[in-house]
């Protein structure tokens, strides 16, 4: 029979294991690659470039956390915009933002729309508000391997009337 010690020993090595496996992971992303990504964007249709808000980065890197477990799509209903994004191996800063832009061939801008589906191009217009000025963003690896993507926008697009631009 093992002794107490040596049972002690393999629980609190299975505790170790799991919270390893729990606990959240940047993916190597920077502020600046977030930064950087959603400026070029903007940089083509002539409009302000963003700056870091380090507070909007810690809120979004709490509700990323907050998504480990399930890696779920879901909005934080919080006081900023946010885009959302979850990929495999690989998504960065660049890709995701990439992922949002490429909306930009569902809107229209004379007629202010995106197609039939003003869905199609929400994370688009959010990406060019001309109004917004700062974003912060997080990325963690879920349990499931995937990588959940958040950035958040302020002040955020507010109204789907009016032109980002």
């Amino acid at each position: 029979m093992a002794s107490p010690n040596i049972l002690k020993a393999i629980c609190l090595l299975g505790i170790a294991l799991t919270l390893s496996t729990i606990t959240p992971t940047m993916a190597n992303s920077s502020p600046k690659d977030f930064v950087d990504a959603h400026n070029a964007i903007r940089a083509e249709v002539g409009i302000e470039p963003l700056k870091w808000n380090e507070t909007m980065a810690t809120y979004a890197q709490k509700y990323a956390e907050s998504k480990i477990a399930t890696c779920e799509m879901a909005h934080s209903g919080g006081p900023y915009g946010e885009n959302l994004a979850v990929g495999y191996e690989g998504i960065t800063a660049e890709t995701a933002v990439k992922l949002w832009a490429d909306e930009k061939k569902h809107y229209n801008h004379a007629s202010n729309s995106c197609g039939n589906d003003p869905t199609h191009c929400v994370h688009y217009r959010q990406l060019v508000w001309k109004n917004t000025t700062s974003i912060g963003c997080a990325q963690v690896t879920c349990q499931n391997s995937w990588i959940f993507v958040i950035c958040c926008y302020y002040p955020s697009a507010d109204s789907i009337k009016q032109r980002p631009y």
